[in-house]
Parts: structure tokens; sequence; C-alpha cells
């Protein structure tokens, strides 16, 4: 070939992804597309041909971080596309870097493709850009997020996401079992099931039947959880929100079809305060629903949110709060200081705001009191054999610990497992270990 025959080089994108779970795999949808038109992704924003932003609007704290993203990238690179939850409100971002190429909204794929083709046109090679069938992951290779729905149809005062997302979409059961079983077929061990609200799944759909394979599967919780744990893959349930239907699904984590690991937003305890977020607040019910479950699955593994700080929220709330903490024996449980969100109806309700001196105390009373809880469920781990998927690899002759996570630990936001082996552990392997000691928020073990 000669050298004016040469195909020009791959356009090349800098991708900044920030939010949640559900805003990454809005990224891989993004880059997987962008991939199989020839793009390539760049490390760095500099000499990069333009950098797309995928932003955060939940809190003005997230925001605030999109907007120092956005600034870097101009400053890096100075041809940025922005996308995700702040493109809702567009204004807010071009009022301030006009010389954005373009804003789009969240879950707006086609709008970023068409912005980037038009600042950097494809060079495709049918050749050389191969993509896989499962697509691009921008997670570890052996464990993947599944979206199953977006948006959100619940109205709770303190949050803006119906807004930013929109109301409730179900992808249909067939769509989403065809996903995973492509991902299960590349070798990822661990599916996490993520959406706005994982238990209303199908609902917008009228729980409609779709063909996969050779039999009709309904949109339902239930019957997609049911199949998805025929896959033989790890099944981690987040972002569930305890509707009654929730129950049945505890007898398949019983049976092993799928992780005894419920992530479940809770919020807060106190029946006012709860009333006020718009959440269900009967603490008593939960208490004893929470009973139930721990009963038909003693291995059940329960994380939540909360939210300290809410407007309106009396010293007596926070230690009603406190007090249903050691009684649920929540294991993985995170806190949030409350954020006023522009927009969101907890800024109307009239009640009295927290001061932030206060939030900060309360918050790390809220942390002091989770540490002793998770500690006091960590140590009944010792002894005990687990099982855990390796995520940075160890073992062998180097004699260097191997880092992975039990059933109870989702990546990034749960507690870790290191091991000790004579043999190397490599990520994905899944071994099982007997646990020598435990701290409050991980395991240490060793593995045949």
């Amino acid at each position: 070939m000669q050298e004016d025959q040469k195909p020009a080089a791959a356009p090349r994108v800098s991708f900044v992804s920030l939010g949640c779970p559900k805003a990454l795999v809005d990224s891989e949808r993004i880059v997987t597309r962008l991939r199989a038109e020839g793009y390539e992704l760049a490390r760095r924003h500099e000499g990069a041909d333009v950098v797309v932003v995928n932003t955060c609007g939940f809190l003005d704290s997230a925001k605030a971080e999109s907007l120092e993203a956005i600034g870097a990238a101009l400053a890096e690179n100075g041809k940025v596309i922005v996308t995700g939850c702040m493109g809702a409100e567009p204004e807010a971002i071009t009022e301030r870097f006009p010389g954005v190429l373009a804003v789009t909204g969240p879950q707006q794929y086609e709008s970023v493709v068409d912005a980037v083709h038009r600042a950097v046109a494809p060079a495709h090679d049918p050749f050389l850009d191969l993509v896989p069938e499962q697509g691009v992951k921008l997670t570890p290779r052996h464990y993947a997020y599944l979206k199953i729905s977006e948006g959100c149809d619940n109205s709770c005062s303190f949050c803006i996401i119906p807004h930013l997302r929109g109301p409730l979409v179900s992808r249909p059961a067939a769509e989403v079992l065809r996903e995973a079983e492509k991902l299960t077929r590349a070798g990822v061990k661990e599916l996490l099931v993520i959406s706005q609200d994982t238990s209303a799944y199908g609902r917008d759909l009228r729980y409609a039947e779709s063909m996969f394979g050779d039999r009709a599967v309904r949109a339902r919780f239930l019957d997609l959880v049911r199949e998805l744990g025929e896959f033989g893959a790890w099944v981690r349930l987040h972002y569930v929100y305890p509707y009654p239907h929730v129950d049945e699904a505890i007898a398949l984590m019983a049976e092993g079809k799928i992780l005894p690991y419920l992530d479940i937003p809770f919020q807060h305890a106190a029946p006012d305060v709860l009333k006020a977020m718009k959440r269900p607040a009967n603490e008593e019910k939960t208490l004893a629903r929470i009973k139930d479950w721990r009963a038909a699955c003693p291995d059940l593994t329960l994380r939540s949110t909360f939210i300290v700080g809410f407007p309106g929220e009396t010293e007596e709330d926070f230690e009603t709060l406190l007090q249903w903490l050691d009684e649920a024996e929540i294991n993985r449980a995170g806190a949030f200081k409350y954020e006023p969100v522009a927009g969101a109806p907890a800024n109307d309700l009239g009640l009295a705001s927290v001061p932030d001196e206060v939030k900060e105390s309360r918050w790390k009373r809220f942390m002091e009191k989770q540490q002793q809880v998770s500690a006091r469920l960590m140590k009944r781990k010792i002894g005990k054999r687990l099982q855990v998927i390796i995520d940075a690899p160890g073992g062998g002759p180097s004699g260097a610990l191997a880092k992975g996570r039990t059933k109870a630990d989702a990546p990034e936001i749960d507690g870790a497992a290191f091991v000790e082996c004579r043999r190397p552990l490599r990520a994905g392997d899944i071994v099982s270990i007997k646990v020598e000691r435990a701290d409050a928020y991980d395991v240490f073990g060793v593995s045949a």
C-alpha cells in the first residue's frame, strides 16, 4: 500500500462517567456504539479528538463534581460533549460553559453519538474494529451491571430522579435475558441487577410476556429474577423498593438460585420522617418482615442507605433510627447528610431545616453505630467457610493476599475478602475460604 493510501487513524474519544452504576451502564452503551463505529477510547483528554462527560445531577455536591469535570475537560482538550442527568437542565451547563459542543439528557444515546459524529467523523474499518457480542464493558471482565428498566414512578420528596430520568420504562424480559446470556457466555460470573426501582420492574408493561428461546417469560420481577438464576452466575439485586412481592424472592435466595443479598434504600426509620419523605412509614412492620426474611434465609445480607438531617428530623427521630439499626441488624449501611436539591418537593414542606453542625454530628453517630452493628455481625463469620469471587490476583509463590468479595459484598460499596492461597488466584476465580479473622467490614481467610 502506498503512503497516501494508508487508512486514516481511528478518531479517539476520552470518556468520563460520573454517578451511579445506572449511569455507568448508559456510558457502556454509548461506548459500545462508538467502538462499533471505529472510534478508539483515549485514556487522557489531552490528544483525544473529543471528550464525552456523563454527568450526575442528583445532589448539589454531585453537580459540583460534574461541573468540575466539564471544566477540566475543556481546559485539557477544548472539545467537550456533555450528557447524563445534568443534561436534563442544559442551561445550567451552557451558562457556565458556553463552549461545550453539545448537551444531551440521560438515556439519549443517539443524540450523544450524533454529537460525536459532528465533532469528529468515524473512520470505520470492519476488519479492525471488532466489538464483542456482549458490548464494551467499563467494569472488570468477571462482573457486569444489568439494567432492567429506566426511570421511576415514585414521588419521594427528596428526589428529582423522575424529573431527570422520566417515568418507569421496563425492558422486555426476553431482551434482558438475551443480554444476560451474552454476558455469561463471555465469562461474566456476577450479574448486578440495577434500575431506579428494581422491584417495580414490568409494571408499566402490564407484565407482558416476551419469547426467550422456546418459552414465554413475563416482565415480572420474580419471573425475571428466577430466569436470571438459571445462567449459573451470581445474581445480585440492587435498588429494591420493599414492595410486598419482594418477600417471594427470599425463597429463591434460600434455594441458592440468586445471591442472598438485598439492597433496599430504607432511608430512615422514624415514622414522621418517613412520611415527610413519602416513604413506607411502618417501621415495626418492616422489622417483622426482616425477621421473616432471615428466618427463611439465614444467610441473607441486607444493604441499605439512610439520610440524616432531613428537614424536621428531631433528636428523638434520630434516636429512633439508631435503635432501629440495632434491631434490624443491617449488614451494610451508608448514610448521607441531607442536601436540599433544587426542584425537590422537600424544599416546600415547611419543615425546619437541620443545622449543618447537627447533620455532621448525627452522621458521625450513625456511622459509629453502624460500625458496631457490622463488627458484631462480621464476628459471627469467623470459622465459617465462604465462597469468594476474586477481584485482584494474589496467592502462589508471591505470597501476596488476593482480594475478593463474599456473596455478602457488592463491588465498590461493600467490604472485601483477603485470601491467602498456595496457588495463584486470578480475577474472576471463585474459591472457598475458611474465615480466620474479621474486622468491622472485611474478612481474612485461607483457601486450600
